[in-house]
């Protein structure tokens, strides 16, 4: 379970600002990546809250859903994206890393440290920084950033599934399923695809 401990390497305990910052969508065929950084409140968070935070990839739907709103009201946080035409112009890697940046910069307080989710650092981010691989599941800070940016890409899905209901994004995020790649065969692509993604790609010059 994810915990304080680089947190706290990096001076939490003399009241050092530290960030956890982590992204979400890199995989998905469609919609934008999304970046959340999170600040943990001064005084930590509830132990009922902490013992349930972990790398969002590891909860449910509904466990994150859950634990969102206490996350949101606790933490100094900011949400950021690497828009679709970013991802297909600069490619998903450096879009998210884009994306890292912008939720760094957005945070109303500049941390004294970020710890980046992963193996590469974002550039021109306000603050010294250091990476943690599998971050998500080693730092608490990382952990609720994840929580809140898988949220916040999985309700913008849902919304843009509305609009565009023939691909089941409202279930898969976005994300190559079966259903979704038949639907790129049956209906093509949107705006929203991502044109640089293969099977997008395939489905455009079958359009």
């Amino acid at each position: 379970m994810p915990d304080l401990t680089h947190e706290t390497l990096h001076g939490l305990s003399i009241g050092k600002i530290i960030c956890g910052v982590d992204e979400v969508g890199r995989g998905p065929l469609a919609g934008p990546v999304v970046a959340a950084a999170a600040i943990l409140p001064r005084e930590g968070l509830p132990p009922a809250i902490a013992c349930k935070i972990n790398d969002s990839k590891k909860l449910s739907d509904r466990q994150r859903e859950a634990l969102f709103p206490a996350l949101t009201s606790l933490c100094t946080y900011a949400v950021a994206e690497g828009s679709v035409e970013e991802i297909d112009s600069l490619n998903i890697l450096h879009a998210s890393l884009l994306a890292m940046t912008r939720a760094v910069r957005g945070l109303s307080v500049t941390p004294d440290h970020a710890l980046i989710d992963g193996n590469k650092l974002p550039k021109d981010l306000p603050c010294p920084a250091s990476t943690i691989v599998k971050g998500d599941s080693k730092s608490l800070s990382i952990a609720a950033a994840s929580i809140i940016a898988k949220v916040t890409r999985d309700r913008m899905m849902r919304e843009l599934a509305l609009e565009h209901p023939a691909y089941g994004w409202e279930h898969n995020a976005g994300y190559g399923t079966a259903l979704h790649l038949a639907a790129l065969q049956s209906h093509g692509i949107t705006l929203w695809h991502r044109a640089s993604f293969a099977p997008v790609r395939e489905a455009k010059k079958k359009g």
